[in-house]
């Protein structure tokens, strides 16, 4: 049997279109703005759809610019960074929420407060220490800073602690050592919130623009962010900005399809950390 459609369902429903529609409006001009020329994507009235649409600038990139380096050196940044953030939070969440020690939770208060600390006030202290150990310029003076990410430790601290501390035991009982029942045991069970960290983690490090700009200085190991900011310059005092959408819709590919493919992880990790405190 069929429910009647009441007038608040009806209202809900319209307000959630808006909403869809809002949202999606950037993406829109984002991809139809890349097919405009420099001439039309600057004109007022703008265009609300491309009258003439035309693949130079998505032919501009690939030709003129090392595109296909700039998504490797992307790719080799985010999978290192992804890697060895959910090594370092699993085994500090596994450590935190399962191994008894007496300073467990003043340690889990201070990597909480941690994470309140906006990310622009570290640059400095960060970039220094980069120099003294002369990581300027190169993959891991972009990925190591990231790794030790509070907010990862917390939301695998926060799954791991929901799981039975019984299976725990029986792995002690069967003669396991700590590191084997991590890797045996917690590990596996941990899957769900490991999968959540490395959708946050991909988009997260794939995104970046700042931190990269701030590291790295020769254009052989730019990322496709930083590419893409070369590349939509035309000349010293005029932006392209077909070129520049052009390679914005390249550089969300990767991230749209991990999250469509993972969007259900993506649902989980909103309420992955609220089971048990």
């Amino acid at each position: 049997m069929r429910q009647k459609t009441g007038p608040l369902q009806w209202i809900g429903n319209i307000l959630l279109v808006l909403a869809a529609a809002f949202f999606l409006w950037p993406f829109y001009w984002m991809v139809s703005g890349s097919f405009k020329n420099l001439r039309v994507s600057m004109q007022i009235p703008p265009e609300w759809y491309p009258h003439a649409p035309s693949f130079d600038n998505y032919r501009h990139i690939f030709t003129d610019y090392p595109v296909w380096r700039w998504f490797g050196n992307s790719l080799i940044v985010t999978l290192a960074t992804t890697f060895l953030v959910l090594l370092c939070s699993s085994l500090a969440g596994y450590a935190l929420s399962k191994i008894r020690f007496k300073s467990a939770k003043p340690l889990f208060v201070l990597i909480v407060s941690a994470m309140s600390l906006p990310h622009a006030v570290l640059f400095i202290p960060l970039y220094q220490i980069l120099i003294d150990f002369k990581l300027v310029n190169t993959y891991f003076g972009v990925i190591l800073p990231a790794v030790a990410w509070p907010f990862g430790v917390f939301l695998i601290r926060q799954f791991i602690a929901t799981l039975p501390s019984a299976l725990i035991e029986a792995g002690r009982i069967d003669g396991c050592s700590e590191f084997g029942i991590y890797a045996r045991i917690m590990l596996p069970l941990a899957m769900p919130g490991l999968a959540v960290l490395a959708i946050f983690t991909f988009v997260n490090t794939w995104n970046d623009y700042v931190w990269q700009l701030i590291v790295l200085t020769e254009s052989k190991l730019f990322t496709l962010p930083l590419g893409i900011k070369i590349a939509q310059k035309t000349i010293e005092t005029e932006t392209n900005y077909g070129v520049g959408m052009a390679g914005a819709v390249i550089a969300t590919l990767p991230v749209l399809a991990v999250f469509v493919y993972f969007q259900k992880h993506f649902t989980q990790g909103l309420t992955v950390g609220a089971m048990k405190g």
